[in-house]
């Protein structure tokens, strides 16, 4: 690839890189065999199968995406208090109460939010593809985004993920702009969407850490090669990410309570080496054998933007040194994945691929410009069809795969229960799920703390499971439910209630035996999954 004026002057005042000739950045031809209306044909074809499926999965609202329509839909001011309870910033859930006002709290509807992110994505790609290499790696770009598991999925999820792609990735070009020419108007862009990304999802933090250090270092070579132009345009940049900063503190407060009382209480913190073998799954669409083999793709290709140099149309050579128009996001992306796992194990946080949305669009755009070394025609095609075709797979299993049991708990529930019945869950968080199942009139409740199943409280959350007892919930829900029947949403596998929704289980039984088991628990078809029992009345 050629590196650009611009792409020299951005990595002063080292020497720039040996120019290739210019037409590595076009797409290669093809074979002569290869008709001239398949490269067409490909690309109407995953940009129309990648736009749909952002807007369609047969699932159910799952326990995350309840829990954002259950906050969003509060008053605007009461949504800031909800959040001190559940952990996350706020600008998501006030687009999203705005959104719902206008087109409702139907699942459609509340996801339709996302998809539309996940449009805004395509042309970002297609900018960030062809500054880093030419149109061939614009269209390589643009089509490994259409049909990415990753992307698809959570442009179907009621959750700020596919915000917070569109965000990272367009703050990004802004700073490239900005570090060319610090105009006023770039500066300004680059604050607001620094102080967005802040307030809408914490991993912004560490995103924004490490391009603040590779800003420092940045400034560091041009000063030594006193390169007064660019040093000033670094530090206007550097400060501009910094006033996003100030953006972000009248939230301050609420992260610090969120720090200390609720944290991610359902799992610990992780090595590096599980962060990179979960992100390698989920960007192939999960732990199938099909999106493993596209994940390992799509590290080959970054390795090979890293590492790789086209020297003709059958080989590509090896480069140690590595190849300078790569090496600035991936040292940003480096950085930011390990400032996340220390500041995991220093607050005991948990990482989930999902967090992944700040460096995804990269990730993808490092793949393209990997996928632009292979300059034959042939081996281009066959690469970009290969991850076409294992990306069309992990989509159409999100398009066909339910996320939650909950409705089918919920029309069980529906078809025998009474309006007075009382419904119980445990743990709390197959809660919010249900809630939007549930026929009206029915009591529903959540395990330790008799809590409306709307929502989870997190704060102090293990605390209050360690002081509580199966055994006397039990005795209470008895008792409230007099000679009503009980019905039991449980399941076992949380790792916040290992054996506790078991021992209430037992309790229940014990006090009234005969119970029936209406819904059987099905792990292997549903990501959150439950049993449901009834027992009769007294």
């Amino acid at each position: 690839m050629a590196v650009t004026d611009r792409e020299t002057r951005r990595l002063a005042p080292a020497p720039p890189a040996r120019p290739a000739p210019a037409a590595s950045t076009e797409v290669p031809a093809p074979p002569r065999w290869w008709p001239r209306w398949a490269d067409a044909a490909v690309v109407v074809v995953a940009l129309v199968a990648g736009a749909a499926a952002r807007f369609y999965t047969r699932s159910p609202l799952w326990l995350d995406e309840a829990l954002s329509v259950n906050i969003a839909r509060l008053p605007l001011g009461e949504i800031p208090e909800a959040l001190r309870h559940d952990g996350h910033p706020p600008l998501y859930y006030f687009l999203l109460h705005g959104w719902m006002a206008v087109f409702g709290e139907g699942d459609g509807a509340v996801r339709a939010l996302s998809g539309l992110f996940g449009l805004a994505l395509f042309p970002l790609m297609w900018i960030g593809g062809r500054r880093l290499a030419g149109r061939r790696g614009a269209w390589g770009a643009v089509l490994i985004l259409a049909l990415s598991p990753y992307a698809i999925r959570y442009s179907t999820e009621t959750r700020m993920y596919s915000l917070v792609m569109v965000l990272a990735l367009t703050a990004w070009l802004v700073a490239e702009d900005a570090l060319e020419r610090p105009t006023p108007l770039r500066l300004i862009g680059l604050t607001l969407l620094s102080g967005a990304l802040l307030l809408t999802h914490y991993w912004a933090m560490w995103l924004l850490g490490a391009a603040a250090v590779g800003l420092a270092v940045h400034w560091w070579r041009a000063r030594r090669a006193g390169d007064d132009a660019h040093q000033r345009a670094t530090v206007r940049v550097l400060l501009a990410v910094a006033a996003g900063g100030l953006l972000f503190l009248p939230w301050a407060p609420s992260l610090l309570y969120q720090s200390a009382h609720t944290g991610t209480p359902w799992a610990g913190p992780v090595r590096p080496t599980d962060v990179v073998a979960r992100s390698m799954a989920d960007l192939g669409g999960g732990p199938e054998g099909e999106a493993v083999v596209l994940g390992l793709i799509i590290v080959v290709l970054v390795l090979l933007a890293l590492f790789g140099r086209s020297a003709g149309d059958r080989r590509i050579e090896i480069d140690l040194a590595t190849r300078p128009e790569s090496r600035p996001l991936l040292v940003m992306m480096s950085l930011t994945v390990a400032i996340a796992v220390v500041a995991g194990y220093a607050t005991y946080s948990a990482f989930a691929t999902r967090y992944l949305a700040v460096l995804v669009p990269m990730i993808l755009l490092v793949a393209a410009l990997g996928l632009s070394r292979f300059s034959g025609g042939l081996a281009f095609r066959l690469v970009l069809a290969a991850v076409l075709v294992l990306g069309a797979a992990g989509g159409i299993r999100n398009v066909i795969k339910s996320r939650t049991q909950a409705e089918v708990v919920g029309d069980a529930v529906a078809a025998k229960a009474g309006p007075d019945d009382l419904v119980v869950t445990c743990p709390d968080q197959l809660g919010p799920a249900l809630s939007r199942t549930l026929p009206p009139g029915v009591e529903a409740v959540s395990y330790p703390s008799f809590a409306p199943i709307d929502r989870v409280d997190w704060v102090d959350y293990t605390d209050r499971l360690d002081r509580a007892s199966p055994e006397r919930f039990a005795e209470e829900a008895l008792a409230r439910a007099g000679d009503r029947p009980v019905w039991l949403v449980w399941a076992g596998t949380y790792t916040t209630h290992e054996k506790t929704c078991e021992q209430l289980l037992t309790a229940l039984a014990r006090a009234r035996p005969g119970a029936t088991n209406p819904v059987a628990d099905q792990g292997d078809e549903y990501f959150e999954h439950a049993s449901l029992y009834r027992f009769p009345p007294p």
